[in-house]
């Protein structure tokens, strides 16, 4: 299949499933925020969900997309070592898991009772599932991406999205509450890696003839690869969650309810330039693999201009009616959020040249590059939280204490 062609496809598939996600967790937020959960529940399982998002990143480190790097090289110069990658970084993956789950299940309780947030402490004991869950789906998108199937990693996250909805609500609606809702997630995520493993070793895995020996210091290589992509993860999730963490235990889980529905408003619309940026990275490798870097640049570029043409208009027309939206889409008990998206939409246009941008980088081979910027950027985040999240809720019940 030519270059074109299966950017388009993938772009389509990926795009596709991203507004499915979108799509269910819009409709997900409007029945937890309208219906099901008072801001301060809505506020506690966005914290609950944080938290495990950060605890994730430790059970993958930046083994996923170390992993789909060389199953991307060895596609292109040896493929018989891409079963001895995947094998691998399984194995080292599944160790990981099982020590960060156990973990999880068993001290994150004990940590959140020592920030004085004892009810939601409680909600960690299925984290460790959690952790395992969406952990096993996301290394299973990233290989399928490293395979240049973007199409097999957008239909795991429409396995995901569509399962998401009826399980969380289902579980709410039998009585178990936040827990209920959290559960949920974990069910979701696991029967998305279910299908993502058995469509890996079926379709891709034993297809591949491996080759008689591995690649020289293969292990070692997957290994110290992921080192620099580990920091650039970590920063970029503790760049998006520590926002969320820090109002919950330096304010409380209302504060956390009305940021996190501008948030909800700023990944839908992150959407086109993720899905973009996701389906080139892996051509861009491949173009750059075969010495022809005009085209890659090429093809960066003309990406960066057609997202660039489609955010500029949209985030000035989405500042302009952020009170009504709020309003009338989340209710009246939600106008907290406006001022927050009206700053998000500011950000919305960076986050989508980040998008376009970041991924290609890894693939590139200069994570190392990327990390330093990233940890860079995700450090001055965290210390302007810290430093102004009290000084702009003064208010907050914790503070007059």
């Amino acid at each position: 299949m030519a270059l074109v062609d299966r950017i388009a496809r993938g772009v389509k598939a990926s795009f596709g499933a991203n507004l499915l996600n979108l799509a269910s967790k819009a409709v997900l937020v409007l029945l937890l925020t309208r219906v099901l959960f008072t801001p301060a529940e809505f506020g506690r399982l966005n914290f609950v969900l944080a938290a495990l998002g950060v605890v994730t990143v430790l059970a993958t480190l930046g083994l996923p997309r170390s992993a789909a790097r060389y199953v991307t090289e060895f596609t292109e110069t040896d493929p018989g070592q891409v079963p001895y990658v995947i094998r691998r970084s399984a194995l080292f993956l599944t160790a990981m898991i099982t020590i960060v789950g156990v973990g999880t299940a068993l001290l994150g309780p004990v940590v959140l009772r020592r920030l004085n947030s004892p009810a939601v402490g409680g909600l960690l004991a299925i984290g460790g599932v959690y952790v395992a869950a969406r952990a096993s789906q996301s290394y299973l998108t990233t290989i399928f991406q490293g395979l240049n199937r973007v199409d097999w990693s957008a239909t795991l996250t429409a396995v995901s999205s569509i399962a998401r909805l009826p399980l969380v609500v289902g579980m709410v609606l039998l009585g178990f509450g936040v827990a209920g809702a959290v559960a949920g997630y974990v069910l979701a995520f696991a029967l998305a890696s279910v299908v993502g493993a058995y469509v890996v070793y079926t379709r891709f895995y034993r297809e591949y003839e491996p080759a008689a020996t591995a690649s020289d210091r293969l292990t070692r290589r997957i290994l110290e690869y992921s080192v620099p992509l580990t920091a650039t993860r970590g920063a970029n999730v503790l760049d998006k969650k520590v926002d969320t963490l820090l109002l919950g235990v330096l304010v409380d889980m209302t504060s956390v309810g009305y940021y996190t529905v501008a948030k909800q408003v700023s990944d839908f619309v992150a959407a086109p330039a993720s899905s973009f940026g996701y389906t080139i990275s892996p051509a861009l490798a491949e173009q750059s693999s075969k010495d022809q870097a005009e085209r890659a640049a090429t093809l960066y570029q003309r990406s960066l201009q057609y997202v660039l043409l489609g955010y500029v208009p949209a985030i000035v027309g989405l500042i302009l009616v952020a009170e009504p939206t709020i309003r009338y889409v989340f209710g009246p008990d939600y106008l907290g959020s406006v001022l927050v998206l009206q700053v998000f939409s500011g950000f919305m246009l960076v986050n989508a040249i980040n998008k376009v941008t970041s991924d290609g980088l890894d693939y590139l081979g200069r994570a190392r590059s990327r990390a330093i910027i990233k940890s860079t950027t995700a450090v001055g985040n965290f210390l302007l939280n810290l430093l102004l999240i009290p000084r702009m809720a003064p208010s907050a019940p914790r503070w007059r204490r």
